[in-house]
């Protein structure tokens, strides 16, 4: 039996004591009711998580208010008291099998599919979202043309973080990850391609962390300093994986830095893989194999920086698992874990993995066709090469 003794020793961080350095991905399902309030189906999905041994979920992107932030038909919310009240059930649930639960807060920016309280959408400059909408989150053609949002809306986004980053932990939550990444209106700020603003929310790759900078001041303000709060960071988007950001690995160092000493208690790093170099066009040889999280790991090391990384991207076998620790403190496994809500008990058995199937999101990625494809599909594994 394979050695997995790494992935299941502890890990402590911004007061969460974890068993294990094993993480749910957030992924979005689509699968709240109309009002943005918890479907009852949400607590057993994520209960089931939390039994199957993941020390740490991370929850869906949930959006911050009721103006530009909601990016999905029936997605979840934590904008309002009756949003809040409904994730109790889902964290408490949670904290019973032992596990802790982390909200991740999103606003969708130009990467807006729905949004029930806004007929425009809203981005750092006019912009357009590349590609077409994702038709298993229930979009189709398009996304709409952005329009540039206004100093005052830019601070109505900022409130929106707090007040929601507040009401988890009012609700309960162990903690909340700033969504910074996949293309949302966070990454839309940091990113070159649609951050072409020439007052204080824009300039050079620096200047334009100023929006996720005040986020984390104002978030931070909000809850104190006894709740952990992180940051989710990629170079690509839901419909450009490939983008990478400008200045090559010296400017991403630079971003770590400023985040780090922002005072985040996490930063997890994405991508669609996780030992996947970010920049393999470096001028360096030696820097062109080095994958974002091993760039942050550098520059934590060198700031001596109080700050845990989680890594994700593709992770589907033990293996894979265990090579992400080598710049990372927690691995976060997403489809993988669709298909293994039991991932970490199965490893430390010995049990063959499941492997992932796209039609558990189809026609929709939602909880309900997910448990269909496990109703259709529920015999035993073929388990040859996959443990």
């Amino acid at each position: 039996m394979t050695d997995t003794t790494a992935l299941f020793t502890p890990h402590a961080f911004a007061g969460l004591e974890l068993s294990n350095r094993l993480v749910l991905a957030p992924m979005t399902r689509t699968s709240a009711q109309d009002d943005g309030q918890v479907h009852f189906d949400m607590v057993d999905y994520y209960r089931d998580f939390a039994r199957g041994n993941f020390s740490l979920l991370i929850t869906e992107g949930i959006y911050t208010d009721e103006a530009f932030s909601q990016g999905y038909a029936n997605q979840p919310g934590l904008a309002n008291q009756a949003q809040q009240d409904s994730w109790r059930p889902v964290v408490d649930a949670v904290h019973q099998q032992g596990g802790s639960i982390i909200a991740q807060l999103m606003h969708a920016g130009a990467q807006t599919q729905l949004n029930r309280f806004k007929d425009e959408v809203v981005a750092p400059s006019e912009s357009r979202a590349s590609g077409e909408m994702l038709s298993f989150y229930g979009g189709s053609g398009p996304f709409p043309l952005a329009r540039e949002i206004s100093e005052a809306e830019i601070h109505d986004a900022i409130a929106g973080f707090a007040t929601s980053a507040r009401r988890a932990k009012e609700a309960g939550f162990d903690g909340i990850e700033l969504h910074g990444a996949n293309g949302y209106l966070i990454h839309q700020f940091i990113s070159e391609r649609f951050n072409q603003r020439d007052d204080a929310w824009g300039g050079d790759a620096i200047a334009r962390l100023a929006f996720p900078l005040a986020v984390i001041r104002s978030v931070r303000e909000a809850v104190g300093a006894d709740f952990a709060i992180g940051m989710r960071l990629s170079q690509g988007t839901v419909t450009e994986p490939n983008l990478t950001w400008q200045g090559g690995p010296d400017e991403a160092r630079e971003r770590f830095a400023k985040l780090m000493e922002a005072g985040l208690d996490f930063l997890h790093l994405t991508g669609s893989d996780v030992d996947a170099p970010a920049f393999p066009e470096a001028d360096d040889e030696c820097e062109r194999s080095l994958s974002l999280t091993a760039l942050a790991a550098q520059v934590r090391s060198e700031k001596a920086a109080e700050v845990s990384l989680i890594t994700n991207g593709n992770v589907a076998s033990v293996a894979k698992a265990q090579a992400a620790l080598q710049h990372a403190d927690l691995v976060a496994i997403g489809r993988s874990a669709l298909a293994n809500h039991d991932w970490p008990k199965r490893v430390q058995r010995g049990t063959c993995l499941t492997e992932f199937d796209f039609s558990m999101l189809s026609p929709l990625a939602t909880l309900a066709n997910e448990e269909d494809w496990r109703i259709a599909n529920d015999k035993p594994a073929n388990c040859e090469g996959r443990c």
